[in-house]
């Protein structure tokens, strides 16, 4: 009886209870551990929202903070939970369920509670295993409650960012971290490909030229150019030269041969130019050679084809004067071209060459360049440097081997330069197989060449001598052969290097023998060895030697012939050579180490050699000259050699005839007496002048008789 009626009494009170609570807390009451789904109901979550928001009208976005279910009553015993979870599908927006809200009641409820806390115990471990974007705020105890404390407002990460909330500091270190590791990709990637960046506010390396297009808007053509050619990823002074460039630092590059230095700085010249305009010259660049500026021309070509720029290589001095001068159209947008040329066109009154609007001078092979004296062109380097007088000019130097002087004068004048190093200076190309081949004197040399053209090699071949007599020399000796030779020298005209050179890439010579002229830039596809017939001057120039060879990732070999005298500089290349990997005797490493002097002096005046022939000396003292000395063009030497020949054979037949008779002997000895004494007396004449012709008589009879006594 008692049971009954305190069960109605409660009965009555709950009744009551449900009487004076409105709908917001009924609502709480009964949707105690349901779920909530924002997208499918969120008229419905609007429509509480607007009865105890802070005042505000109703939001439909489901990022902002959002005001449910605001408590009017509530007793000190009550503690409510929130939970909220955020489901994220990967698949279209159709099958995603939405955000889903889990909703907690009163701590009274026993059954309903021991639930839900075991629920949010299960929550808070797959939070922590999974490490989702779940978000758990709690009412009671400190959690996140709005402003004027009357309801619970759920938020997330995103929500603060919108509302400009204050953080709790994670999102700081997070953003730090995403840096730190980002610039550790960087690093990697530096390291990997070996590249060695010096300066400020360095841009990342690109490692896709697809990067170029969508960061730096490069001319779709021109990267469908690049396929076109087989170029599908940058190589390594690419990856960092061509950011560079984009965003118009000036740039002092040094990389080993054949390792796309032309590329890297054509691909930004086009991009920075963006499309032609007829305003003059927008971009120069400087080579040492004609040979290789004319390999930058077709490269320029071949990259700008179907954009319309406009590029020209300066070929003649005096038809460019009326092509680029003063009374032009100016259109054209890019020049290539040698320093002297240049110089030519801006010494003329008035000068025939325009170069105030130049934006980019790029100088390849800088190294060569910046040398002093006859060789080098620092005097007509000077003289561009001045002419390009605009205010947006940037400069950019490439070259494979890098000199002091260089980098001093380009960190003095250069604005905020960035230095790009691809391994280690002035080193030779892992790709190629050096040998150092000891022949003892200089006739040693022709032996050792006619042995490896006896055993058999692999041509094309280049063969390097140090001046333009020795290559005239060794071409004399090696054309009779049987191998397919040719020289190509500064003493030849443009049409006959030009053939020349266009014959080696064909394949028509197999063998080619040069000077320094080619050791600098030229790139011949496939060129499998590389003879070093005479011992170059410097490491300088046996890196760009060898450089011919073992280009774009092949493999090449390299010899170079040595004597007794070449042991001052010995030293120097047989470090060069092992560093690069290749084995070196140790007691090349272990000589003295030669002065400053010395060497300057060795690179300026290569020691002198013997001449390259293999004519017996006797004939040459006959002949009372060397053959082929002298003498320019084959027909030539080969005339000079039949005539030798012919001269061998008199020779031969005078001695066979001297042995036949005495008498003869004497009447021949006699004519050359009275011929002797003929010119003496002539001699003697031209000198005084003043003899009488009875004096010269008893001269001439005095001569004829001293035979006769004896």
């Amino acid at each position: 009886m008692s049971r009954m009626l305190t069960s109605d009494a409660w009965m009555r009170t709950d009744h009551h209870a449900a009487e004076g609570m409105d709908a917001f807390e009924l609502f709480r009451k009964l949707g105690a551990g349901a779920k909530f789904d924002l997208k499918k109901f969120g008229q419905d979550a609007a429509r509480f929202k607007v009865a105890r928001s802070h005042g505000g009208e109703a939001s439909l976005d489901a990022l902002s903070a959002i005001d449910y279910f605001g408590t009017g009553r509530t007793s000190g015993s009550e503690s409510s939970s929130v939970a909220l979870e955020e489901e994220k599908d990967d698949g279209d927006d159709d099958d995603d369920d939405g955000e889903e809200y889990e909703v907690g009641s009163e701590s009274g409820d026993s059954g309903v509670g021991g639930k839900r806390k075991q629920r949010e115990k299960d929550v808070r471990t797959k939070k922590k295993k999974k490490k989702s974007n779940k978000v758990e705020v709690e009412a009671g105890g400190g959690a996140l409650k709005d402003v004027e404390g009357s309801g619970i407002t759920w938020t997330s990460a995103l929500d603060r960012k919108i509302q400009n909330l204050p953080s709790d500091g994670k999102e700081k270190s997070s953003l730090k971290r995403l840096k730190h590791l980002h610039q550790e990709k960087v690093n990697r990637i530096r390291s990997q490909h070996r590249i060695n960046v010096h300066g400020c506010d360095v841009p990342n390396p690109v490692c896709t030229f697809e990067e170029l297009q969508s960061e730096y808007r490069l001319n779709p053509r021109v990267l469908q150019n690049l396929k076109d050619a087989g170029l599908n990823s940058p190589t390594p002074v690419q990856m960092q030269a061509i950011p560079l460039m984009m965003h118009g630092r000036e740039l002092l590059a040094c990389a080993p041969t054949g390792s796309g230095k032309t590329l890297a700085f054509c691909l930004p010249l086009l991009a920075h130019l963006q499309q032609p305009a007829n305003l003059g010259f927008r971009a120069v660049v400087i080579s040492p050679t004609r040979e290789l500026a004319n390999q930058t021309y077709r490269e320029l070509l071949r990259l700008s084809e179907g954009v319309g720029f406009r590029v020209h290589i300066m070929d003649k001095a005096s038809l460019a004067a009326k092509k680029y001068g003063p009374q032009s159209n100016k259109k054209y947008d890019i020049l290539v071209s040698t320093p002297n040329r240049l110089v030519f066109l801006l010494k003329q009154d008035p000068p025939a060459l325009d170069l105030s609007s130049v934006e980019w001078l790029v100088v390849d092979e800088s190294d060569k360049l910046f040398e002093g004296g006859k060789t080098g062109f620092r005097e007509q380097l000077a003289a561009v440097f001045l002419a390009c007088s605009g205010s947006k000019v940037r400069r950019a130097f490439f070259s494979a081997t890098c000199t002091p002087d260089v980098e001093q004068w380009c960190r003095l004048n250069l604005d905020n330069l960035v230095s790009v190093n691809i391994g280690h200076r002035n080193t030779a190309v892992d790709s190629v197989e050096q040998d150092l081949l000891f022949v003892g004197t200089e006739n040693g040399k022709l032996v050792a060449m006619r042995d490896i053209i006896k055993k058999g090699f692999l041509p094309p071949m280049l063969v390097f001598v140090q001046s333009i007599d020795r290559a005239r020399e060794l071409f004399h000796e090696l054309v009779y052969e049987g191998i397919n030779v040719d020289v190509i020298h500064a003493d030849r005209t443009q049409q006959q290097r030009d053939n020349v050179v266009n014959s080696f890439r064909s394949g028509k010579i197999w063998v080619l023998i040069c000077t320094a002229l080619l050791a600098r830039g030229i790139d011949f596809k496939g060129v499998n060895l590389v003879l070093n017939y005479d011992f170059p001057t410097s490491s300088v120039e046996y890196i760009h030697r060898i450089g011919r060879t073992g280009r774009a990732g092949h493999q090449g070999k390299a010899i170079t012939f040595f004597t007794e005298n070449d042991k001052p500089l010995l030293r120097s290349i047989a470090n060069v050579i092992k560093q690069a990997g290749c084995p070196v005797p140790d007691y090349m490493i272990g000589f003295k180490k030669i002065h400053s002097k010395v060497k300057r002096r060795l690179e300026k005046k290569p020691p002198t050699r013997s001449t390259i022939c293999t004519t017996p000396r006797f004939l040459m003292k006959k002949k009372g000259k060397a053959p082929n000395k002298g003498q320019k063009g084959e027909k030539q030497a080969a005339g000079g050699k039949q005539k030798e020949e012919n001269g061998s054979q008199t020779a031969v037949q005078k001695q066979k005839g001297e042995k036949t008779t005495k008498g003869q002997e004497l009447k021949r000895r006699n004519k050359t007496q009275k011929e002797g004494g003929r010119e003496k007396h002539k001699k003697a004449s031209q000198k005084t002048g003043s003899n009488s012709s009875g004096a010269k008589l008893k001269k001439k009879k005095g001569k004829k008789n001293k035979p006769q006594e004896q």
